[in-house]
């Protein structure tokens, strides 16, 4: 069984930057599995963030974080990154890494959390304007 802890959430000002973790362990190679983040901002529905293939190559961006955020990830450390640059209060959401089980490419709706079968237990992001 996969095992997901992410950590470096935070209270931070609009325009300053986060970056969070994505450990994993347990189950399957890291190395085998496309890797997510998700977010769910207070009384809204769980939101998209971005996605990396197993080699890093392929990535995927929600609409509303394209050329802010970066997601990135290093095998040999079971471990993925999602940097936040040019935080704006609408980025508060407790944000959630999510991996499927045996899909190393993004050859699947990404953005669909149906298609993940492994989630962390999130990590609360906070920005004041």
């Amino acid at each position: 069984q996969v095992q997901l802890v992410e950590s470096g959430g935070g209270l931070v000002q609009a325009g300053h930057s986060l970056r969070l973790s994505c450990a994993a362990s347990g189950g399957r190679a890291f190395s085998s599995y496309a890797v997510a983040w998700f977010r769910q901002p207070p009384g809204k529905e769980r939101e998209f963030v971005a996605a990396i293939s197993w080699t890093g190559r392929s990535t995927d961006y929600g609409d509303s974080v394209k050329g802010r955020f970066t997601i990135d990830r290093d095998n040999a450390k079971n471990t993925a990154w999602l940097q936040m640059n040019g935080l704006k209060p609408e980025d508060t959401a407790v944000y959630y890494c999510a991996a499927p089980r045996a899909r190393p490419l993004l050859d699947y709706d990404v953005a669909s959390p149906d298609e993940y079968d492994y989630w962390g237990q999130g990590t609360q992001v906070t920005v004041s304007s």
